[in-house]
């Protein structure tokens, strides 16, 4: 086990191994102290590393500028680079990689093979309590083609993400963007999410979900596998993609869709039910939905007139769920939006 803590008597040899060493050149390169209590750098001997309470194997490549906190534990073939902060108590396990202007917060743990960071100009953020998984790529140089190699680009990351194995997510196109993934989401194996996504918390991507530039997911989304977003779509809150998805338009709040292309295929209710949603509103959604999606002739009215029924019925307008769910619904039509998924009437037409 690389993440062990050794013996007075081994951190009393690497102290004498230090004072040899300071004979031979000058404390500041074998000793650096940083000017913040938070972190500090390293100190070598023959055998192991130690950063204050951190351990680093002796087969890791660690630049001496990288700024180390406490308890941070480095595994075999590891390489951090010159400009990398890592906070308090990271793991990074044997043959993961910290590379360019990267900081990662506390409690951070990176599993074997993964990469996070890219030198290309710009910085990566990652947030604290974050997994990373194995052989994800995590902040690299984004595929768009107006991609100028001289811009700086970004990707930030809150906090108690757990990012699985293969996922590759990318840092922004541009110095004016950023790629944002929000707190507490669970992104499963193989998932890719490009440049300048908006991702927010609590979302769930299964397994090969594929977000293309610039799509912007709310909270509390769940993608079943193999999933496809196109660039600049929309993912209302609580709303649920069916497994082999194609989404091309915006999915407004609560909906579920599935398909190629995806339709809407009614509200999302075990999501509401299992997110706390009670009967009221539940019910209220409901009934506005059908108002809305699933009248028995959608010729007679066009879609702006059956949002403004439900806006102007009493029983409806006062639920804040529906409010919210007919908001959304018109977000789907502004500006360079790109419309609604479509739906199916009551008369399955």
């Amino acid at each position: 086990d690389i993440f062990i803590i050794f013996s007075l008597a081994a951190k009393e040899k690497a102290n004498m191994s230090l004072m040899k060493l300071s004979t031979r050149n000058s404390i500041s390169s074998s000793l650096r102290i940083f000017q913040t209590s938070r972190f500090l750098s390293y100190v070598a001997d023959d055998e192991r590393v130690y950063a204050s309470s951190s351990i680093i194997h002796p087969t890791a490549t660690v630049h001496p500028n990288a700024i180390l906190g406490q308890g941070v534990s480095i595994g075999p073939f590891c390489s951090i680079s010159s400009s990398a902060k890592l906070g308090n108590g990271c793991r990074l396990y044997p043959g993961s990689h910290v590379f360019g202007n990267t900081e990662l917060g506390d409690s951070c743990t990176l599993m074997t093979g993964a990469v996070v960071g890219d030198d290309c100009p710009g910085c990566t953020v990652i947030g604290s309590n974050n997994t990373i998984g194995y052989h994800a790529v995590i902040g690299v140089k984004c595929q768009d083609l107006k991609y100028k190699p001289e811009d700086e680009c970004y990707l930030e990351v809150g906090h108690n993400n757990d990012i699985r194995e293969h996922t590759s997510i990318h840092r922004s196109s541009k110095s004016t963007d950023r790629t944002v993934i929000g707190d507490g989401n669970l992104i499963m194996g193989a998932c890719h999410i490009a440049h300048d996504c908006k991702i927010g918390s609590n979302n769930i991507f299964a397994n090969n979900t594929l977000l293309a530039g610039h799509v912007e997911v709310e909270d509390y989304v769940h993608t079943a596998g193999a999933t496809v977003i196109h660039q600049f779509c929309h993912l209302g809150s609580f709303s649920f993609l069916g497994g082999g998805s194609v989404v091309s338009q915006d999915v407004p709040k609560y909906m579920m869709v599935v398909g190629d292309r995806a339709e809407l295929r009614g509200l999302n209710l075990v999501g509401l039910a299992r997110r706390g949603f009670n009967i009221e509103e539940i019910r209220s959604l409901k009934t506005a939905y059908g108002k809305i999606f699933m009248c028995a002739d959608t010729s007679a009215s066009s879609l702006e007139e059956r949002l403004a029924q439900v806006e102007q019925h009493e029983g409806l307008i006062h639920i804040p769920a529906v409010r919210a769910m007919l908001q959304s619904i018109r977000d789907c039509f502004a500006g360079d939006r790109r419309g609604i998924c479509k739906y199916r009437s009551w008369n399955g037409s």
